[in-house]
Parts: C-alpha cells; structure tokens; sequence
C-alpha cells in the first residue's frame, strides 16, 4: 500500500463516520458538550416588566422637571408593590423589581430629591424610560438555541434560564486506548532491566480529553497474538479502539495481524508523515480503529494530526484548523525528503510581533524531552527545498 498524504489520510478518517450518539444530561454537565435538539424556553423572561435601574416608579405624565410626587410604597426583587401607581404618585423601586400596576416609567435616584414621602423630579424621562419589557429576553415557547450549538460558559446559562434542567446532547466518544509489547511497564512500576515505562497512553488519552473524547485504558498487551487479540475484543466496545505499537510491518508486529484475524476494513496504513509513517486505519464494524507507532514523539504527533479530528468530528464538534504562523529560521534547514516533516521547535516573539524559530537540536523520535521542550512544529513541505536562517517558514503552535 502507498504511503498516503496527510491531508488525504485526515479526509478519509472523517468519511463515512456514523451519526453522533445522544444523551440526556444535567444542565450542570451540559458544558462543552454540544446540543443535539432544539430548546424552547419554558417561560417567558422577564415574565413581567421590571426595573432597569434603582429609582422611582411613576406614570411617565408625570415624570416632568419640577413636579411633586407621593411614594406609596415599595417595590423590590422578589416582593413586588401590590398596588396601582395613580397620579402624582410613585413607588420605590430597585433593579430587577415587578414594575407596579399603573407605572410605565422608571426615574432613577440620581434625578430626584427626596423629602419624607415626597420626591422632587429634577430631570425628564421618556415613557418607558428604565423599564424592561415583559417577554424581552425570551417568550414561552420561542426556539432559543437550535441543535448542533456548543454549550459554551455563555450559552448554556441561556439554557437553564430557559427553564431547562436536562438537555439532549451529542455524547462524548470513547476511545479504547492499547499499548502493545513486552518491554512495557505500567507507570509507576519499576522496570526490569530490558522494560521501560508505557508512558505513551497517558499522552494519548490528554489529548482525547482535549478533542472532547473519553479515554478508557486497557492497559498492556504482551508480544503474543492471544494476549493481543483479547484487549482488542475488549476495545471493541469503544467508538475507537486506539493501538500504539506494533502496527509496522516487523517480525514483532502483531498488532495488524491480529486485526485482520478479526476482519478489519483495512483503510491505509502508511501516511507521508514524519514523525509517524507507520499509522493504520481502518474499522471493526461500527468501532473505528488508529494504530499509532510506538515511538513516543510520533505516536503523540499522529494522534494529534489523525486521532484529535476523529475524536471532535464523532463528539459533534467543529473542526479545529492547526494554529498556524509564519516565523524567520534562526537557523539553516537542510533540504526535506518526500514525507511531511512537522519538526519541534522553539518560537519566540519580539517587541515588534515578529515570530523567530529555531528547531530543537535533535528529533528523534523516541525523545519525550524535546517534545516538552517544544512550542511548535516547523512545518516542512514534502521535498522543501534549504532554507537559510533568516528565511520565513511556517510553524504550528502546540
């Protein structure tokens, strides 16, 4: 199979992927998650007209430079005035309070003069100065959010002031995460003298959460089909089943085996990318399946570049493009070969918005330090030719 461009590989990810999964949530959970019906507001807000502003209820005939009018009463939030406002008469009022009967006015405090139960109106209002309508916000009834919308801070405070306290949503995608060899150790186990730590998977599933997916771990697989095959059947259960490592074509790779015993729909399994040729795609019935290498830099840079879109397209999210910039070379880069190279590196930014770059002085890919270490990725075209410090390349910021 030819190795296939990236931006090929991404488009067929996202193709064919079924319909997003729905569930019913708390509006308290409802956040980041995105609406998967309309919503109707259940009352009418305000559901009476209410002040604006802290002041003096009157009838708006009233409300003339020079005239004397009676308080009567009080009206705040929560306890409005039960009476009618008649003539020559006002009601204290305070901000969000019922506007009484009779009223059609606010003054506020700042333009009149109070002597005992009388007030002295020092400048004119408008009629329906400092008043909010009845219904101004929302009416009963009336579609407010329509499906499909993310439940940001500011809209979904909109929802629980519709009178909703469940709403239908998109549900977050699980991703079964694999990591597959017999030199592995699970972090925080001291490893044998020929083991590392699997430090991939906590990696792997940070990034699941921030494409608004939900990671499960199914922990370590041995080098043998049998011990393969059984974390497989049990990842099958996920939206997608993530591998890391024995997904190349080497005597010890069995991860692709294994799944062709269960029927994979094989989609591709090299990708023009470096860090991370050796990416395969495919699917086991309805659970999509991404084998990423098992070198650390490029099983998390792929998982970035392929994984990421996959996970927020099945959430229902919409499609994140890469945070790109143009920033001067502080250094020479040597001609690229006919892979993309997304090279680590270190941007900086002076004074005067200018951006400078400068790769990190080795890219191996087994090296998580440099990838801390990273606030970007150079961008190198396949086959780009030299470029000299001082030349502008392109960069995305991690």
């Amino acid at each position: 199979m030819a190795l296939l461009a990236p931006e090929d590989a991404v488009k067929r990810i996202l193709s064919g992927l079924p319909a997003p999964a729905t569930e019913t949530v708390s509006i308290e959970d409802a956040f980041g998650r995105v609406l998967a019906s309309d919503l109707a507001a259940r009352l009418t807000q305000p559901p009476f007209a209410a002040s604006a502003m802290d002041g003096y209820a009157v009838q708006a005939r009233d409300a003339r430079r020079g005239s004397r009018l009676e308080v009567i009463g009080v009206s705040q939030a929560g306890r409005g005035y039960g009476g009618d406002v008649g003539r020559s008469q006002a009601v204290r009022i305070f901000t969000g309070a019922p506007l009484p009967a009779g009223a059609d006015t606010v003054v506020i405090q700042e333009n009149v003069s109070r002597d005992g139960d009388l007030i002295l109106i020092q400048e004119p209002v408008a009629v329906g100065a400092n008043v909010r309508r009845a219904g101004i916000d929302f009416t009963l009834g009336q579609v407010v959010i329509r499906a499909g919308r993310l439940l940001d801070a500011h809209v979904v405070t909109l929802a629980a002031a519709l009178g909703h306290g469940e709403v239908q949503v998109t549900r977050r995608p699980v991703v079964a995460i694999l990591a597959t060899g017999d030199e592995l150790v699970l972090p925080g186990t001291v490893p044998g003298p020929d083991q590392i730590v699997s430090s991939n998977p906590i990696g792997v599933a940070a990034l699941v959460r921030e494409a608004g997916g939900v990671p499960h771990l199914l922990g370590i697989a041995g080098d043998t089909e049998a011990a393969i095959a059984a974390k497989v059947e049990d990842g099958r259960t996920a939206d997608v089943l993530v591998t890391i490592g024995g997904a190349s074509v080497g005597d010890h790779d069995l991860v692709g085996r294994v799944l062709k015993a269960h029927g994979i729909d094989l989609e591709f399994w090299k990708v023009a990318i470096r860090p991370g040729k050796p990416l395969l795609y495919g699917r086991l019935g309805a659970t999509c399946v991404m084998g990423l290498p098992g070198n650390p830099v490029s099983a998390l840079i792929c998982a970035r570049v392929f994984l990421m879109p996959l996970v927020r397209a099945l959430a229902a999210l919409p499609s994140l493009a890469p945070s790109r910039a143009e920033a001067r070379l502080g250094v020479m880069l040597e001609a690229n070969g006919p892979r993309l190279h997304l090279m680590r590196g270190v941007f900086s930014q002076d004074v005067n918005g200018q951006l400078t770059v400068a790769p990190l002085v080795s890219q191996d890919s087994s090296l998580l330090s440099s990838l801390a270490a990273s606030n970007c990725l150079i961008v190198r075209a396949p086959n780009a030719t030299a470029c000299a410090p001082g030349d502008l390349v392109e960069i995305e910021k991690i």
